[in-house]
């Protein structure tokens, strides 16, 4: 399984716990679409030894945040399908979910549930897998905390009220060997303007999966790492076209390769396939004309100092890819200095919290 590049302490785990409670007051959107990122930006920050700055960034990020919204209708074992992405029930899902959670153990409900939301990756620019990722590796490495098991439960309610799919026209094109190359042969969408679903809603055709899915579920895990670790690498280069929504074609597959240590194998495959979807749906919507080069200062940045200043910076999505670009350097460490680049380029480009 994976390696892990720190652990929570006893006082973290505080932290976070008591970050999860404030913030499980707030919506998972604000401004009538934005996500709530500060519940993924916290459990990095803590996992990361930057317990000491949780609150007070919280005080600076809550700023903006929303109430819970009201609820709209219960969610029953009978109707959920009628409510799958159907955000009126925005505040309802969470509730199904906890009542899921305080029945079973958390792991039986993220296996029946993540098939049915897996097809719908890129709800809400991929957020709500990404706030799974964050939420899933909290309970796995510091425990089963009532704010944590809360925190899986408003993750996949976001999911489930946001679940939407790509068209489902979307044509395979040939793809070279490696994720990497697959990347760059990404076709842009015809019309690069307005939000997300109207740039993903354009999308016709992608390059398939490169290599397919040999070596069965056991591979899985291996295929992740190299798309990872490639999307990072793809950032490096290429975050000018937007910086932050392109954080996201790393951060989805990488919440996909959190969550695999604790599903069943024989959903790993389809984790593959729908985390290479949402990379390369990201990638579309919002690559550049042509790449620039790569910073060099990443072969001079150690990991310690690399998220000191992603924390310092404070921008939620400059944080995340940070956080998985140091995954990145601990499964291939041979290619850390790109990989720490890619932070620096995030930080670089994104502007800092206010």
């Amino acid at each position: 399984m994976r390696e892990t590049t720190a652990a929570h302490g006893d006082g973290d785990t505080g932290t976070l716990d008591e970050a999860l409670e404030r913030l499980h007051a707030t919506g998972p959107e604000f401004e009538g679409w934005l996500s709530n990122h500060a519940p993924m930006a916290v459990e990095a920050l803590v996992r990361h030894g930057q317990g000491a700055r949780v609150h007070r960034w919280l005080d600076d990020y809550g700023d903006r945040l929303e109430e819970l919204p009201g609820a709209y209708g219960r969610i029953t074992s009978e109707n959920w399908r009628d409510a799958l992405g159907d955000a009126r029930h925005l505040a309802d899902w969470p509730v199904f979910f906890a009542e899921r959670i305080g029945e079973r153990p958390w792991r039986d409900v993220l296996a029946e549930w993540w098939p049915r939301l897996l097809p719908g990756i890129t709800a809400s620019a991929t957020h709500p897998v990404i706030r799974v990722g964050h939420a899933v590796r909290a309970l796995r490495e510091g425990g089963e905390t009532a704010p944590r098991l809360a925190e899986l439960a408003h993750a996949l309610g976001y999911w489930a009220a946001r679940h939407q799919v790509l068209p489902r026209d979307v044509a395979p094109l040939p793809a070279p060997g490696a994720p990497g190359a697959a990347l760059r042969a990404v076709p842009r969408v015809a019309d690069p303007s307005g939000g997300i679903n109207h740039r993903l809603g354009q999308i016709t055709a992608l390059p398939a999966w490169p290599g397919g899915l040999a070596g069965g579920p056991e591979a899985a895990e291996g295929h992740l790492r190299a798309l990872v670790r490639d999307a990072v690498g793809h950032y490096a280069a290429h975050a000018h076209g937007n910086p932050v929504m392109l954080v996201h074609a790393a951060t989805a597959p990488n919440a996909v390769l959190r969550v695999l240590p604790d599903l069943p194998v024989e959903l790993w495959p389809a984790g593959v396939a729908a985390a290479w979807t949402a990379s390369a749906g990201v990638v579309a919507a919002y690559r550049p004309d042509a790449p620039r080069p790569e910073p060099a200062e990443g072969a001079r940045t150690g990991a310690g100092e690399l998220f000191d200043r992603a924390a310092a910076h404070g921008d939620e999505h400059a944080i995340k890819l940070v956080d998985t670009a140091l995954d990145v350097a601990a499964y291939a460490p041979e290619t850390a200095a790109r990989a720490y680049g890619a932070g620096l380029r995030a930080v670089e480009l994104i502007a800092p919290l206010d």
